[in-house]
Formats: C-alpha cells, structure tokens, sequence
C-alpha cells in the first residue's frame, strides 16, 4: 500500500511539473491610469478582462493558429504582461513577453474600442509565441502571421486586405495574412507547420518544402486566383 501510495504521489508531482511547463501568469498594468487614454481603458475595458481575454487568446494561438499540442513545442513564457503607457506611433509593442499598448491610441479611438482592444491582442499575443528563426524570418512574415490571427478569430477590421492584394508575399500585416490564408488552404495548418519550421532557422525554401511550390510561383498564382496580374 506505501509503494502505490509512493507511485501516485510521483505521478501526480510529474504531472504538475509537466503542466507548469505550459503554465502562464498574466499581468496587467496600467501606467496612464491618470490621463485620458488610461481612464478610457478602465472604464471600458479594464483589468479582469484584459486578464481573462489573455488567457483565452494565449490558448487559441497555441491550439489553433500555432497548433502546439505538445508543450515542449512551445516558447517558455512564465509571465506575460500587459502595459498601458503614454506612446506615440504605433497601437502596440511587443518585445519579448511584454506588450506595450498605446493609451493615447486608445483615447483617440473611434468606435468600440474594447473590440479594437480584443483584436489588437490577438495580433500582440501571437508575437509572444510565435517563432521568428531567432530573428531570421522577415519582418513583414512575421508581422503577416500576427494579423493571420486576427483574420482566424474573425476579429480584422474594417479596412482589412481582401483576398488577392498586396504587392509581395511579405509586404506584411493584412496583406500577408492573406496570403497565408492562401497557403493554408494548399495545406491545412501551413501556418502552424511553418512556425515550427521557423524555430530555430528561417529559409524561404521552407514554402517549397511545405507546399512543393517556390513562394514566388504561390505568390504569383495566388494573385491569379483572385484575378490579379504581377
């Protein structure tokens, strides 16, 4: 009865260690909490709901964007956290497991701007997980599978890229999830594969890899697909 009773504590202390591997805290702070754009946020969107939308997007891209099943095929992040802070120029910063978001973004606004809120975080959160060939990957993919998020949850903008714009695979943003879009429909979970893929390294032949096609020769009969010459 000792050794079973050893044999279940062991397996139950393995199995908390083997989810704490996947475990995230989630933190959120509000810097502006005294200037416009700060205020918005608290009244209209708040810290709860920034907490629980975190972990909910954090389990979708693992699940459905990125497909990692397997926790080991994730990025180690221990604490993501949310900042709100006065800044200029872009709607959001992400570096690292940090994501800065611009309250005077959100006081400018026009419109529903915990939606807004809700899909800029979809694009955000994707960066703290996705892998970028420790910084081989272009920009403007990485970027592209961001708003792929976005374009999978239905959360995209009014304005978003229709199907067969863009001037290049990796011009990025909406254009580029667009394209991948494409991609993902020769190969179901191509985004996931090519992350993956993306882990260590990045090579453009990677596309040809997946798809059995050059990027260029996709790109070019993805734009014929929608009626678009190159």
């Amino acid at each position: 009865m000792a050794l079973y009773y050893f044999f279940l504590c062991t397996l139950f202390a393995l199995s908390l260690s083997f989810c704490g591997t996947s475990a995230v805290n989630y933190k959120v702070t509000n810097d502006a909490a005294n200037i416009p754009g700060g205020i918005r946020f608290t009244n209209e969107i708040g810290i709860p709901y920034t907490k629980q939308i975190m972990r909910s997007i954090n389990n979708y891209v693992w699940t459905t964007i990125l497909e990692q099943s397997d926790p080991a095929d994730r990025k180690p992040v221990p604490t993501m956290s949310i900042y709100i802070v006065e800044f200029k120029g872009a709607e959001g910063i992400t570096w690292g497991d940090n994501i800065n978001i611009s309250s005077v973004y959100l006081e400018g606004y026009q419109g529903d701007v915990k939606w807004e809120f809700t899909s800029l975080l979809h694009h955000e959160i994707t960066h703290v997980f996705q892998w970028n060939g420790e910084g081989q990957a272009p920009v403007g993919l990485i970027e592209g599978v961001a708003d792929y998020t976005i374009l999978k949850a239905n959360y995209f903008p009014p304005g978003f890229a229709e199907p067969g714009s863009g001037d290049r695979w990796d011009q990025g943003y909406d254009f580029t999830a667009r394209f991948l879009e494409y991609c993902d429909g020769i190969v179901p979970g191509f985004v996931a594969k090519l992350n993956k893929m993306m882990r260590f390294s990045f090579d453009v032949k990677y596309f040809e890899d997946l798809t059995g096609k050059p990027v260029d020769q996709l790109w070019q009969e993805y734009k014929a697909q929608y009626g678009n010459v190159v």
